[in-house]
């Protein structure tokens, strides 16, 4: 990769073997954007790219010329208010009242690697050589703002992170009203605008529809990235397909309120921005103080959906998560919620554990329920402290038994909520985001506690810690179980009060980074009533997260095949559950139930003790089968074949980095009669490599398999089937493929 700066054109070029990044200063010192896209060769002179005429109705920056104004010129970093009308990167409420800024460039570095983003998370590098850093320095002249901008282009596909920094050099405080991450402004609107949305139990369902005049966004004020949206977004070509055509993905590496937005101005041009949602938000910016906005990530493919997701799983696997997991396949678990509910004791809890131990599961994990006077959703939260009429011996106790079955154990906290219920809020009533005079919402019975508050942090580290320290713990499940409002901190003076969602996310970082440093081997997995915080500013803490409380098989095809859209499939945590499910009270066929959690963490939501012993027997296999290929099925480079939102099958695979093994995922909801042929064209196979199929007992090339396909008709007929498990709805196949002995 590399940046290149042309000093005679005031030009800047970013570029690897895939991709170009194209901008330059214009006349007034601001930046402007000139190419983004496939790769292009590097030449000292793209201004006149800049495309500037008199247009009727415009406001000009200069007198006696027509020609430039700014709102009608793709720029980088945009202001209102100075002849430019569309929606801003950055609004400044400065002393006077005024609002307009005019940021010019001062200088810029070009440096190897990436650096840090100070109490943010953010991707990162492990060598100079994997990434190359262009740092932008520009000032507002009235205000002594300074502004920088980082680009980071990476050496491995078309990827450019970006973010802003703030620093005021004035001599007066500023309001930070509105500071976006990213900016981007295209030259035409000729895209379909694809979004991750749903709700509770649904999360991440494909939305698509075509950009026009006006604007369209995505966001969240919830004081989390929420089940509603997903803090991603992608522009598609009308005729680009998971294997052909341009794509544009956008990802925002933070978990609170956001917005994404696409701004269609009528000659056609889009102005993307992604970042903090502006609306609550107020920074107040104090002389000598900085601002860094959170990292957002853009991918460039010319080759479809399916490359740009694979760079995303690439990036997000490898250079966003961390630490002693990243790399590692995850153990297979047992989790007791859906099995007990509140209900329990110490003995039922081993003899759960006993038997999925049995069976070959690997780690047990405590849900909800063990702590302070918790029997329910009532009380507790904030008492992270052993319910000893449940556990006699305590979680270190508990912690030690289920060690000794030759299994790890794991335990659920949701550390960031206090029920009034509980000694924490009786002692500091105080510690809750509630608005001086109002009443307090209430969700699932508990309140948000005051992040933004280093003292609370404390609090609820100290506790964590403690139980940590004096037990065998080697995952945690954290959960976040309902949205803020009432957002006011009783810590912070009238002009700071819309820094409060902010600085409640970065208490959660800093809490997840306290953690995380002090017990670097437990594994973390997040959850906030399922998928309501699964994103990338989370990804960075723990490498796993809850993908939705719906377990049911039907509905998570829906679900991961969204999620893989940014996500990797070692992020996505999949269980199998009891059927009747308990969310939809479908009932599905055990296999199919495996065979989607397959491609994701894998693990079980139920008391295996309650199935039969042929079902048992088929839980033995499902186990054996994961931990043989879980390195492939979490690491492998996946594909999406089917999208369960076109029709009644889904189809995805993985593939091996060697490509001598692939795993083909299959699934039809509904049953038919007499149905037609059917067949599926693979991908990522090497042609010329003699594959065998043990489902069909056939052997195939490569080329066959991705240009002629693999046949997956199901054969009924409307007559009575010899084998009827394998018939009927919600009925699924996995086709291992191995490269066969020559």
């Amino acid at each position: 990769m590399y940046i290149r700066f042309h000093e005679s054109t005031k030009t800047f070029h970013l570029f690897n073997e895939h991709f170009s990044y194209i901008m330059c200063i214009l006349e007034n010192g601001h930046l402007g954007q000139i190419y983004c896209g496939k790769h292009i060769h590097d030449k000292k002179d793209f201004t006149y790219l800049v495309e500037k005429i008199p247009r009727a109705m415009a406001s000009y920056v200069y007198e006696g010329d027509r020609t430039f104004s700014l709102a009608h010129l793709k720029q980088e970093y945009p202001v209102y208010g100075s002849t430019d009308y569309r929606h801003p990167a950055v609004e400044i409420l400065q002393d006077n009242g005024s609002r307009i800024s005019d940021f010019r460039y001062e200088s810029h570095t070009i440096s190897g690697g990436k650096p840090k983003l100070s109490g943010l998370p953010a991707t990162y590098t492990e060598s100079d050589e994997e990434a190359a850093t262009l740092s932008i320095i520009l000032k507002d002249p009235v205000t002594q703002i300074r502004l920088e901008l980082l680009y980071t282009i990476f050496a491995f596909g078309s990827i450019l992170t970006r973010s802003a920094r703030f620093i005021n050099e004035g001599e007066a405080p500023v309001h930070l009203l509105t500071a976006m991450s990213l900016s981007l402004d295209l030259p035409d609107k000729d895209y379909v605008w694809m979004q991750l949305s749903g709700a509770w139990s649904r999360e991440r369902h494909i939305k698509n529809r075509p950009l026009e005049q006006g604007i369209l966004a995505i966001d969240s004020m919830r004081g989390h990235s929420s089940h509603e949206h997903n803090p991603f977004m992608v522009l598609k070509r009308p005729s680009a397909t998971e294997n052909e055509g341009e794509v544009l993905g956008f990802s925002f590496v933070y978990s609170g309120n956001y917005r994404i937005q696409a701004e269609v101005d009528t000659h056609d041009t889009t102005r993307i921005t992604v970042g903090i949602h502006p609306d609550c938000f107020d920074w107040k910016l104090d002389v000598g103080e900085s601002f860094q906005t959170p990292e957002a990530v853009m991918v460039y493919s010319a080759n479809g959906l399916n490359e740009m997701s694979q760079t995303f799983h690439r990036l997000y696997q490898k250079r966003l998560a961390r630490g002693f997991w990243r790399d590692r396949p995850r153990p297979i678990l047992n989790n007791n919620w859906e099995a007990t509910y509140f209900d329990f004791t110490e003995d039922r809890l081993v003899e759960i554990a006993s038997k999925a131990k049995e069976c070959g599961v690997e780690l047990f994990v405590l849900d909800d329920g063990w702590f302070g006077a918790r029997s329910s959703d009532h009380a507790g939260l904030g008492d992270w402290y052993a319910n000893k009429e449940r556990l006699p011996q305590g979680i270190s106790g508990l912690s030690r038994r289920i060690e000794a079955l030759g299994m790890k154990f794991g335990l659920w906290f949701e550390p960031e909520m206090v029920n009034k219920d509980s000694d924490l809020y009786r002692a500091h009533p105080d510690w809750i985001l509630q608005a001086p005079g109002r009443s307090n919402s209430h969700g699932r019975n508990q309140y948000v506690l005051d992040f933004s508050r280093k003292e609370v942090v404390d609090c609820i580290y100290q506790m964590m810690e403690t139980i940590l320290s004096q037990s065998r713990i080697s995952y945690i499940k954290w959960d976040m179980n309902r949205s803020i409002t009432e957002c006011y901190s009783a810590a912070l003076p009238s002009d700071r009060q819309g820094e409060v969602f902010h600085r409640y996310i970065l208490g959660v970082y800093d809490l997840y980074d306290r953690l995380t440093t002090a017990f670097p081997e437990v594994l973390f997995e997040s959850c906030a009533s399922g998928g309501a915080r699964f994103d990338p500013g989370i990804l960075y803490y723990a490498p796993q997260g809850w993908a939705s409380d719906d377990s049911d098989a039907v509905e998570r095809l829906k679900i991961q095949y969204g999620t893989s859209l940014c996500y990797p499939i070692s992020s996505i945590g999949s269980h199998v559950s009891v059927s009747p499910n308990h969310q939809v009270l479908r009932n599905t066929p055990l296999h199919t139930r495996a065979n989607v959690a397959y491609f994701g963490t894998f693990g079980y939501e139920l008391d295996l003790n309650s199935l039969t012993e042929e079902e048992i027997s088929e839980v033995k296999e499902q186990i054996a089968f994961m931990k043989e290929y879980r390195e492939l099925l979490q690491f492998g480079t996946f594909y999406r074949l089917k999208s369960p939102f076109e029709g009644n099958e889904t189809v995805w695979m993985c593939v091996s980095d060697d490509k001598k093994t692939a795993i083909v995922g299959w699934y039809r909801v509904l049953s038919g009669v007499n149905l037609p042929y059917s067949r599926v064209q693979l991908q990522g196979l090497d042609p010329d490599v003699v594959y065998s199929n043990p489902m069909n007992g056939t052997v195939h090339y490569g080329d066959e398999l991705m240009n002629v396909g693999l046949l997956t008709t199901d054969g009924t007929s409307g007559e009575t089937p010899r084998d009827i498990r394998n018939y009927g709805d919600f009925q699924s196949r996995i086709y291992v493929l191995k490269a066969a002995e020559k």
